[in-house]
């Protein structure tokens, strides 16, 4: 007599349901997802805000008063929106210094292999720069609201608009420097350093250039921030001058279309 022993034949479960396959996530939820992860740290840690506005304050209190009053009253007027322009500068300048860090502890090679675009890495990490863009010029245009300094909100919110495109772009930029430096942090230093003052000294931040010479105000020419800074001028002194707004926003867009496409052929690239 012979046994014949018949494995049990799982059957399958009714309530156990087929696997979907999952499916890749759009290119705009991938730049917001990387976006909130940028501004985790600033949210978390608002005082940083405040500690990168040192050197601006300081400037206000210690180069303001140097300045001889003009025609129309206060030299805040004329000053107060160079800083902010200059506070655009400094903090867009500096965003690839955390991705030169992230290169560096080798978090930024985990990023390049996950799910998420390259573009949306960029993009995302570089529109970070909106937020302390916002913040900083209020704390600029509060701290001077007591003193001589003619406030208009409606001059101030589209000087911010105009500033936007030129601190994605430059912010871009700095990110794009960092990849291509890679674990030489000093080369993304002394790049950032070479260039960043040139481009605040002769976008007249901190002293006119009427009274340049022809080759400083032909090299003045070709800044694009001293067309946003005009215009920043302008609208901060409540005037909505077209042309000279025309040019400072055409000059900053330029700065945001160049920066993007610059940094996302740089992040597609890396390796």
């Amino acid at each position: 007599m012979t046994i014949q022993i018949e494995a049990p034949v799982a059957s399958a479960s009714p309530n156990r349901r087929a696997p979907v396959a999952a499916k890749r996530v759009g290119l705009l939820a991938d730049i917001v997802n990387v976006l909130v992860r940028e501004l985790q740290p600033v949210l978390r840690q608002p005082a940083s805000v405040l500690f990168a506005m040192v050197q601006p304050l300081v400037f206000l209190g210690l180069f303001a008063p140097l300045l001889p009053a003009t025609a129309d009253g206060s030299a805040l007027q004329w000053f107060v929106p160079g800083i902010v322009s200059m506070t655009a500068l400094m903090s867009a300048s500096f965003t690839g210094a955390n991705l030169s860090e992230e290169i560096i502890s080798g978090s930024f090679e985990r990023l390049l292999v996950s799910p998420v675009r390259r573009s949306a890495l960029m993009i995302g990490k570089a529109l970070r720069e909106m937020v302390p863009l916002l913040l900083q010029t209020a704390i600029i245009v509060l701290a001077v609201a007591p003193f001589s300094f003619d406030l208009h909100v409606g001059g101030v919110l589209v000087g911010v608009l105009v500033l936007a495109p030129f601190s994605v772009g430059l912010g871009s930029l700095s990110l794009a420097l960092a990849v291509a430096a890679k674990e030489q942090a000093w080369v993304f230093w002394t790049v950032q350093q070479t260039v960043i003052f040139p481009l605040l000294l002769l976008a007249g931040v901190l002293l006119p250039l009427d009274g340049a010479p022809g080759w400083l105000q032909t090299a003045a020419d070709l800044n694009p921030l001293k067309y946003v800074v005009e215009a920043e001028r302008a609208l901060f002194d409540g005037s909505f001058p077209i042309e000279t707004v025309a040019a400072g926003f055409g000059a900053s867009a330029l700065v945001g279309v160049l920066g993007l496409w610059v940094g996302v052929r740089t992040m597609n690239r890396a390796s």
